[in-house]
């Protein structure tokens, strides 16, 4: 066992801090306000209009240098795991026969919760997983009230696997389910009395699932946060990111993008198309909110924008796996994910309950795609019944993809609820059912019996169907017609000129970057200036009442733009949905050859 000093606070301690702030599904959700981070309104104008308006730029303009220099830090220290947490190493995955970047951590200390004084040793072991979607591990444990700080705080014992910036040498998808296997094996060897409790969330809820499907399975129950398994599901006009791969023309284009990083693929090309599905969020709200809000917004914007700019790589044969079996193919669905030699995944495999937490704010991952699954695999109720299996769904009606990992009130009601209901979904009869917690206080912090949960009984029907497949299987045989194209003709000479130096700048050039660094004091020089007068105007800063009229006419304007910039997404994503179908839907551009 190695010890690691796990602390973050003490790890980044010459960084600033804070709590994260912008707008939902784009820079997580907005949290409560730290008490060192609030600063009192005078009660009448304390300045001019025009003062405080030039405070706040110069201010705002200090937030975007101090994120860069973040940045900067971050990464020369080599993108520790952003854990709100003490922690210890358990398992290091490099150090394994068949290596991968992953590494298992027990958790010791969550602020004043500590391992020895909170721990009850008759609750099951809880194990979460962070997504590699392009950003580093931390989402789950971010802060105090999250899915790692609410399980310490219900007594369960706390695991949490992280990753490292660079995958290994080749590894495999395959690599990384061996590894997490060894990870549950050996949680499961220290408590053998309670089989863990496995949290997926996002793309790690796939991870976990193909553990439960595979040819030995799981004994305990997996909880899928905001996790995609049916990548085919959605609404044409609302979610437009499962058509970009068809629009785009399948796998070659990843392909190609790892080749031109010497056979890594930048995961800041993943957070780009995040902020591309909602860009009125990503290069206005965001910034216009921190901007009239500054005083407040600061310290919760910069401790966001340190994970959200923590860009991580995956290798090309992981990229290649992920698009072609499950963006692309959409075969963990169908039951036809190769894991290894002589094993297939397979959802009808899995006996373990399984609760799913999806909302409808969430345009990464829609609730069709987090239950969509479920029709295809069983045909009705009776069936699912006659399988043994139980599946519990929890819908929240708004939040969005990041609030899910990352709210602190999601975490403090629809977490805990999830962890204090275990024994009773344990306990539940083969079916499905809807979980639903009944919370009249609006209270998130409220005790049992202030909220109560029910579980009611629902039909497979009742899921439906929200998509036709016909026109994502052309796209899925595009995509293999041009991916053998690409590899026959193109890929091999990206290969032979490509070069670790070409790559590292390939990557320094890429949008999610420099428009950050652009701000260091390190590249720009003016920025030292922006520092100096900053530094003067918090000394003397008093700025102007919430109900100023130039200021509320001022933030008034920043809606409207956004809701401007919003209408044209919409506008966009209709027009995606038109050209799509115009190419991939049934006999617009090729016959299913499976059907011939």
């Amino acid at each position: 066992m190695m010890a690691t000093t796990g602390s973050p606070k003490r790890q980044l301690k010459s960084v600033a801090t804070g709590a994260a702030a912008s707008p939902a599904n784009q820079s997580g959700p907005k949290t409560e306000e730290p008490k060192a981070a609030q600063v009192e309104r005078p009660t009448a104008a304390a300045s001019t209009y025009p003062q405080d308006l030039f405070e706040r730029w110069v201010l705002f303009m200090d937030t975007l240098r101090e994120r860069a220099d973040n940045m900067i830090e971050h990464e020369r220290r080599g993108m520790p795991p952003l854990l709100e947490f003490k922690y210890e190493t358990l398992l290091d995955a490099r150090r394994f026969e068949r290596p991968a970047n992953y590494a298992l951590l027990r958790i010791t200390e969550v602020g004043d919760d500590c391992w020895d004084d909170c721990v009850d040793k008759a609750k099951p072991p809880v194990i979460v997983v962070d997504p590699r979607a392009g950003h580093g591990p931390g989402i789950g444990g971010f802060k105090r009230d999250s899915e790692v700080g609410i399980a310490m705080h219900e007594g369960h014992p706390v695991y949490f696997v992280v990753f490292f910036p660079e995958p290994e040498s080749g590894q495999t998808l395959a690599d990384v389910h061996h590894a997490l296997r060894r990870f549950v094996e050996e949680i499961a060897r220290c408590h053998p009395d309670h089989p863990p409790v496995l949290y997926g969330n996002c793309q790690a809820g796939w991870a976990i699932t193909l553990l439960a499907a595979d040819c030995q399975g799981l004994a305990g129950p997996i909880v899928l946060n905001g996790s995609p398994l049916s990548y085919w599901a959605g609404e044409a006009g609302t979610n437009p990111m499962r058509m970009m791969g068809g629009l785009a023309g399948g796998t070659w284009a990843a392909h190609m993008t790892a080749d031109l990083g010497d056979g890594r693929f930048d995961g800041a090309w993943l957070a780009q198309n995040f902020e591309n599905l909602q860009p009125e969020k990503a290069i206005w709200d965001k910034y216009a909110h921190l901007f009239s809000h500054i005083d407040n917004e600061r310290v919760r914007f910069l401790e966001f924008e340190r994970w959200w700019n923590g860009y991580y790589t995956l290798s090309r044969e992981e990229i290649l796996a992920i698009t072609e079996n499950l963006f692309i193919g959409n075969k963990l669905e169908t039951g036809e994910m190769r894991i290894c030699e002589g094993c297939t995944a397979d959802l009808r495999r899995i006996q373990n309950p399984i609760v799913i937490f999806a909302s409808e704010g969430d345009n990464i991952t829609p609730p069709a795609q987090a239950l969509g699954w479920i029709p295809k695999v069983y045909a009705d109720t009776a069936a699912l019944k006659a399988a043994g299996q139980r599946i519990v769904y929890l819908i929240n009606p708004h939040v969005g993809h990041l609030g899910i990992f990352v709210s602190a009130s999601v975490a403090r009601l629809e977490h805990r609820a999830i962890l204090e209901s275990l024994d009773e979904i344990e306990t539940l009869g083969p079916g499905l059912y809807e979980m639903k917690i009944d919370n009249p206080t609006g209270d998130p912090d409220c005790k049992k019996p202030a909220y109560s949960v029910s579980f009611e009984a629902r039909h497979v029907s009742d899921i439906g169907e929200a998509h036709s497949e016909d026109a994502l299987r052309n796209v899925a045989q595009v995509s293999r017609t041009g991916e053998a194209a690409y590899d026959l003709f193109l890929g091999p000479w990206l290969r032979a000129l490509t070069t670790p130096q070409s790559a590292e700048a390939l990557r320094a050039m890429h949008p999610m970057r420099w428009t950050r660094l652009m701000f260091s004091a390190r590249y720009n020089p003016w920025m030292g200036a922006v520092q100096a007068v900053s530094d003067a105007i918090r000394s003397h800063r008093k700025p102007l009442p919430d109900d100023d009229p130039q200021l509320k006419a001022e933030r008034e304007t920043m809606e409207r733009i956004g809701a401007s910039l919003g209408a044209m997404r919409v506008a966009r994503d209709q027009a995606i949905a038109t050209l799509f179908k115009a190419l991939y839907a049934p006999g617009a551009l090729i016959v299913d050859q499976e059907k011939e």
